[in-house]
């Protein structure tokens, strides 16, 4: 097991967090105490100031956590059918956080790409909103991988959206297998 990101990682610029996380390793405890590993492959960038982030519109019960501070999930339940997994980051009171949109498998599953997926895979729902990952003592938490080399790493608009899509804040490896596909 590697360390644990510590929470100052979290809070910088949002478009900086997202990129940074490619090559950290997502980490999820199951109710067995197995513990589901995967290489963050994907993320995109979200922030209050701009039409697509949950928080644009101020604070409500749905989005309450992207306010909190950085390091702790935000879980959220999307077309009555699927959840996807954020990391609050910057500072409290401010809505921003990245979607995990994928991870390679490295151990307990085997398909992630999408983060409806990922969410299924690693059993992430509305539970662990608000858990601390800054922490392995929590059910999940995110630890350092390798870092991925600026070469390495596409930069793209976010998809799956219909506001703010001309935003450049989805980060993926380049040429790996797990990224969503548009």
């Amino acid at each position: 097991m590697n360390k644990v990101i510590e929470r100052n990682f979290y809070t910088k610029e949002t478009p900086i967090v997202a990129r940074n996380l490619l090559g950290m390793v997502l980490s999820r405890r199951t109710d067995k105490n197995k513990i589901l590993r995967g290489i963050i492959v994907e993320t995109e960038a979200y922030r209050q100031d701009e039409e697509a982030c949950h928080g644009y519109r101020g604070k409500t019960k749905r989005n309450e956590a992207m306010f909190k501070h950085p390091g702790i999930a935000y879980v959220y339940f999307t077309y009555g059918m699927y959840y996807c997994l954020n990391i609050i980051t910057e500072k409290e009171g401010y809505a921003s956080g990245v979607l995990i949109r994928a991870i390679e498998p490295i151990n307990g599953f085997s398909n992630s790409n999408g983060p409806a997926k990922l969410c299924r895979e690693l059993n992430i729902t509305k539970e662990l909103n608000e858990i601390d990952v800054c922490t392995n003592k929590s059910p999940l938490w995110i630890e350092y991988g390798e870092k991925t080399d600026d070469k390495n790493v596409v930069t793209t608009n976010r998809i799956g959206i219909n506001k703010a899509k001309d935003l450049p804040w989805r980060f993926y490896i380049k040429d790996n297998k797990y990224v969503s596909k548009p």
